[in-house]
């Protein structure tokens, strides 16, 4: 399960990471900073995201 969930982690941090990069730049932050910030979040948040949609891919509970 480990390594479909490194396989999937590559995908869903990418697309974590943009969704709050967009999201930083739609309510005015467009600094380096508040852009850093949300591609991090985005890249920790994908961690028990991608754990959990390879739990749930691998059929166990």
């Amino acid at each position: 399960m480990t390594r479909l969930m490194m396989i999937l982690f590559s995908m869903i941090s990418t697309t974590l990471m943009g969704v709050g990069i967009v999201i930083a730049l739609t309510i005015g932050q467009d600094t380096l900073q508040p852009i850093l910030i949300a591609a991090a979040v985005g890249f920790v948040l994908a961690f028990p995201v991608s754990w959990f949609v390879a739990r749930q891919i691998a059929g166990e509970s």
